[in-house]
């Protein structure tokens, strides 16, 4: 099964390099093929249509660009899995999604924890749902929620960057040093572009080691 599907994605790729220059309307199953393409502008491409056409299972392929030799490739690839994590296949649920981030943006973090309440109750399985309101709460200061949230949306999602990161700026600030580094270490193993992760990274061991603790 696995061999048929790449040689299938390879007659793909195949077939959209004889064709020249990737248009912008790719299908989800063009732009799976295009990942394979040794012209980074073409897995830029491939990654950008993933981002606008693709589905929850295609997050691992975009993930695994988060990895790319090229700069775009992997920028592209970051904006794509929130755009596809960002649907959880209800317009119903995805707007109400929308508009909750609205009322954060706008500090309205009531109004955004409602929202984003509604979003879980309509699709508790919805990990994104989660992670806005684990957003929203830590940045009202109530950490113990917003932590509960995080165990909800890895529970879903365990490559969650975001939610990792979030447990890391939660102890960051309750002083739990060694916990957050475990959790951002982790968050720049799935995502390693992130480089205020990395920043944060590097100032936690250098806070250990002056303490005379040891840092991985």
């Amino acid at each position: 099964m696995q061999l048929h599907s790449t040689l299938c994605r390879l007659g793909l790729l195949i077939g959209l390099l004889a064709a020249g220059p990737l248009q912008a309307d790719l299908t989800r199953e063009q732009a799976l093929a295009a990942l394979d393409s040794s012209d980074a502008n073409v897995r830029r491409e491939a990654v950008t249509q993933l981002g606008l056409n693709g589905e929850m299972a295609d997050a691992d392929a975009l993930l695994a660009a988060l990895y790319d030799d090229d700069t775009g490739v992997r920028g592209a690839a970051e904006h794509g899995v929130w755009q596809v994590w960002m649907r959880s296949g209800d317009p119903d649920v995805d707007a109400l999604l929308k508009r909750g981030v609205r009322h954060m943006e706008e500090r309205q973090m009531g109004q955004a924890v409602d929202a984003f309440t509604r979003v879980i109750d309509k699709r508790p399985d919805f990990a994104e749902g989660w992670n806005k309101r684990a957003t929203a709460y830590y940045l009202m200061g109530d950490t113990d929620q917003s932590l509960k949230d995080c165990d909800e949306v890895i529970k879903r999602n365990p490559n969650h960057f975001g939610a990792l990161s979030g447990y890391g700026l939660i102890y960051v600030q309750r002083g739990e040093l060694e916990r957050a580094l475990e959790y951002f270490e982790h968050a720049l193993e799935i995502n390693p572009n992130m480089e205020g992760v990395e920043q944060s990274v590097s100032l936690i061991r250098y806070k250990l080691g002056k303490s005379g603790k040891q840092s991985i």
